[in-house]
């Protein structure tokens, strides 16, 4: 099959997102945003988390792994429908099981060839350049009234990332390091926690103890509010916003965990 412009850019987007990972994971990209990801032990267990995490959306979606597909993972990989396959390698026998379907872009890669200095777009008959996204986080400065614990830290900086290569505005609920609640490209950022929520109930994740990131301040303290009635027990979020405060001192009144980061994230 020819590789179309869609699914050079969402190629491109699925590169940027898992080869921010050193441990074992697997993304499901869908227009450009992470509809499923998960970091395991295993790139058949990572795939099956990511794919959990919202199996509607990745009906049609790009996969990337960062690792070898085995047998075992092709073979649960083959009984849905996708786009393209992204991988480091594949183990003997794992390429015969997925062109067993037709249709399919399947694709090695080299993750040290994948760097991204600029970011170029077309507007206004020019070009705009901008540097491009790397960074994560520029502080880690605790707000709430406790410290996080090892598991919300580990959880809170996978949400971050994640978040990133979300569109804005953009939430994304993380628990055991999967993906499983994302709202993005609303227009108000409580739109997207609510979108994010949903998505998590429809597929029947325990929100309690689950970590929210942000890609942006927090311009009021609803979001917290909404997160903490659903049992979100910690947030990352840039901070900058003239209400701050509201959000944080919420955090200390209901023991909760936040983190500011001092760096902030607009996909657009």
């Amino acid at each position: 099959k020819e590789i179309s412009y869609n699914n050079l850019v969402d190629i491109d987007a699925a590169l940027q997102l898992i080869t921010e990972f050193n441990e074992t994971g697997f993304a499901i990209i869908k227009h450009t945003n992470v509809c499923g990801i998960a970091l395991r032990h295993s790139i058949h267990d990572a795939w099956k988390a990511a794919l959990a995490g919202d199996p509607e959306s990745a009906f049609g979606g790009v996969l990337i792994c960062n690792g070898v597909i085995n047998k075992k993972t092709a073979t649960a990989i083959n009984d849905i429908f996708f786009e393209v396959l992204m991988a480091q390698g594949f183990e003997a026998g794992a390429l015969d099981i997925l062109k067993t379907k037709k249709n399919r872009i399947l694709l090695k890669y080299n993750p040290w060839s994948i760097s991204q200095g600029k970011i170029y777009k077309s507007a206004l008959n020019g070009m705009l350049m901008q540097d491009a996204d790397n960074g994560n986080f520029s502080t880690w400065d605790d707000h709430g009234t406790r410290q996080v614990t090892v598991s919300e830290k580990e959880d809170l900086e996978f949400a971050n990332i994640v978040c990133k290569h979300l569109k804005s505005n953009a939430i994304a609920l993380v628990k055991n390091k999967q993906l499983i609640g994302k709202g993005c490209g609303q227009t108000s950022r409580i739109d997207s926690l609510r979108q994010a929520i949903e998505k998590a109930k429809q597929f029947n994740f325990d929100l309690n103890g689950a970590a929210l990131a942000s890609d942006a301040f927090f311009p009021f303290d609803d979001c917290v509010k909404m997160a903490h009635a659903e049992g979100i027990a910690a947030f990352i979020q840039p901070g900058g916003s003239i209400r701050d405060k509201d959000s944080i001192e919420y955090c200390k009144a209901n023991d909760l965990a936040m983190v500011i980061t001092g760096l902030r994230h607009f996909k657009h």
